[in-house]
């Protein structure tokens, strides 16, 4: 092997962690949107197409995480901390997890009625996702730090505000005279929707991390 094939193994491949978290970040922008979408129609075939598309964003998103672990055994040199690079994708890929389970679940427990706390909550998770995209977009050159500072506290902000919305949809759940089990499959949604956000946060986390280590 010659000196150049060497040296370039232990090379960055065109910065393609950059490149493939922000095709993830991209990926959980459509499937917020989406889940957006299926909360306000009611058309229940188009709400089952929307998720149906939100369960082939979960699979996308899956595939892109693998891509990056395999990128992380391949590259010996990484723009960041490899340990990092691994909780970043983990985070995310957990953020389309919870979003395809909330889907689900509503699904399985034969929801066909959205109320205004899933509306909300979609909300909010639409509002963080699209924070987390514009930090995990300026994670390629860290110029605007204020912007990427300012995006990761609207995460943060996000998820005070949507936990502080499960905690009253809960308590009124128990205070009404909904029958028990209806009661479990909202509350389960409603906590599903809600780790959504906890998710995002925990991204914007390991991103402002990274932020103190190397801007």
């Amino acid at each position: 092997m010659g000196l150049n094939n060497i040296i370039k193994n232990f090379l960055p491949k065109d910065k393609v962690f950059y490149s493939i978290f922000e095709q993830v970040s991209g990926n959980l922008q459509v499937m917020g949107d989406t889940l957006q979408k299926a909360m306000n129609t009611e058309d229940h075939k188009e709400r089952m197409a929307y998720f149906k598309s939100i369960e082939d964003g979960e699979h996308k998103n899956d595939e892109l995480t693998h891509k990056i672990f395999i990128e992380l055994g391949q590259n010996f040199i990484t723009p960041f901390d490899r340990e990092d690079i691994h909780q970043l994708a983990m985070a995310l890929d957990d953020v389309a997890d919870y979003i395809y389970a909330a889907t689900k679940k509503i699904t399985l427990y034969n929801v066909t009625e959205m109320d205004d706390v899933m509306k909300e909550m979609a909300t909010f998770i639409q509002s963080g996702i699209n924070a987390l995209k514009i930090a995990v977009s300026e994670l390629r050159n860290m110029k605007h730090l204020r912007d990427l500072t300012e995006a990761c506290v609207k995460v943060n902000s996000i998820e005070n505000l949507a936990d502080d919305l499960l905690d009253k949809a809960i308590s009124r759940l128990f205070t009404s005279n909904i029958a028990p089990i209806e009661l479990i499959k909202l509350k389960d949604i409603y906590q599903d929707m809600e780790m959504v956000t906890d998710k995002c946060e925990n991204a914007s986390d390991v991103i402002e991390s990274i932020i103190i280590k190397y801007a």
